[in-house]
């Protein structure tokens, strides 16, 4: 796909995406996320990306919402381990006041206390019904103990305890501490040409003062395999299998990404759901996902079913595994495999503010942003021997941690 990119004198750069659709999308991705946070601070980065919505120095809460929102737009945002990312899609003509808003609320927030204040409340109520929900707190669980002592174990909501502490001084020093200006990108995907985006975006983001990256994120250490189970006030036992994993630079990244996709990720023909789900009827849930990080990554498997049904569902996930790591794939098996994973990309590229997004990480993670041709050779360039060595690393059952989630009758 055609991009471009023009960096302006402070950093911050700007990213192109030519279009010819009536619908434009837009993001302003921030490489900063829960694992920047200081040892009390848990919850920090997206208490942040909640506040940045309440007040600026122009803007009250509802001229934020309603600046976009009353010309049809969606803006929305979300925080994730390593970043913050505020997105919008909208029509063609509100390019301009989609990228002023993205300045107003990201560089002129106030913070004011009584807003502070009030965000706990939802914040806390977010956190509460996330533990609700034992499909998700376990993932946030087993994070914790596979990342035991480090801030990516942290759950992004943070504790009751740690958002309670949180104070406006806390939400200005990570800012700027973290918002580094060389590590930003607005992202726009749209029917512009290139001089009308750097016209546009020189305009609000050209004077914002320069704040350049110094490394100080500190890598994980691997931790011992764990197997835990607790008990809860639940109905189904739930299960996570995993370990810490290839990181984002790791030459195997793109190979576990597509045996991840075989054997347990999207589509109901993955190996997990055809085996555990559609011919034994055990889980109605079963996926397994693999996400690379900046200097480590994560593998997990997840399933949940009734607590009688929970060890032959494990028994049937490691003989799924073993074949893999005895029976390597074929070539054949490989290229049917690389089919589907190159198939549900190319289809992804319809979901365009997905895709911006993605973009946007891609350039500030490696400098460049890899073309569709160009991601099909690096899968197809994967070799079922270096599959078989990826089985051999990840499916051994010896090398996996596990947390499960029993009834408490």
């Amino acid at each position: 796909m055609e991009y471009n990119v023009h960096t302006l004198p402070n950093g911050i750069r700007l990213l192109h995406v030519p279009s010819e659709f009536s619908i434009s999308h837009a993001c302003i991705i921030i490489n900063a996320g829960s694992r920047d946070e200081k040892e009390d601070q848990s919850g920090l980065a997206h208490f942040i990306e909640h506040m940045v919505f309440k007040r600026t120095e122009k803007r009250s809460t509802n001229q934020i919402l309603n600046r976009l929102e009353s010309v049809g737009a969606d803006l929305n945002a979300y925080t994730t381990k390593e970043y913050t990312c505020i997105h919008a899609s909208f029509l063609n003509p509100y390019l301009d006041r989609t990228l002023e808003l993205f300045n107003d609320i990201v560089f002129h927030s106030t913070f004011p206390e009584e807003e502070i204040d009030k965000e706990k409340g939802v914040i806390l109520d977010e956190i509460t019904s996330y533990q609700d929900q034992p499909e998700e707190a376990i993932y946030d669980d087993f994070e914790d103990l596979v990342f035991a002592g480090h801030t990516l174990g942290r759950n992004i909501l943070g504790t009751a305890e740690s958002v309670e502490s949180l104070t406006q001084q806390d939400v200005k020093q990570f800012i700027a501490e973290n918002y580094h200006t060389d590590k930003m990108v607005i992202a726009v995907i749209g029917n512009y040409s290139l001089q009308n985006l750097i016209k546009i975006g020189s305009k609000y983001y050209a004077e914002i003062p320069e704040n350049l990256y110094q490394a100080k994120r500190l890598s994980p250490v691997k931790q011992e395999k764990f197997t835990i189970e607790s008990k809860k006030s639940i109905t189904q036992s739930h299960t996570v299998l995993g370990m810490q994993s290839y990181s984002l630079h790791h030459p195997f990244k793109t190979g576990l990404l597509l045996l991840n996709n075989h054997f347990g990720g999207t589509g109901m023909s993955s190996v997990l759901n055809l085996q555990i789900r559609e011919k034994h009827g055990i889980a109605y849930t079963i996926e397994s996902n693999f996400s690379p990080l900046t200097d480590t990554g994560i593998f997990t498997l997840y399933f949940g079913t009734d607590k009688e049904k929970a060890d032959k569902a494990l028994s049937l996930i490691f003989k799924e595994m073993k074949k893999l790591r005895e029976h390597p794939l074929t070539e054949l098996q490989l290229q049917k495999a690389k089919n589907k994973f190159i198939g549900q990309i190319a289809l992804g590229e319809e979901n365009r503010i997905g895709l911006i997004i993605s973009m946007a990480k891609s350039l500030i993670e490696y400098d460049k942003i890899d073309d569709l041709d160009t991601v099909f050779k690096k899968i197809n360039a994967v070799t079922p021997t270096e599959i078989a060595q990826i089985a051999e690393e990840t499916f051994d059952e010896r090398n996996l941690s596990s947390l499960t989630f029993y009834p408490l009758l």
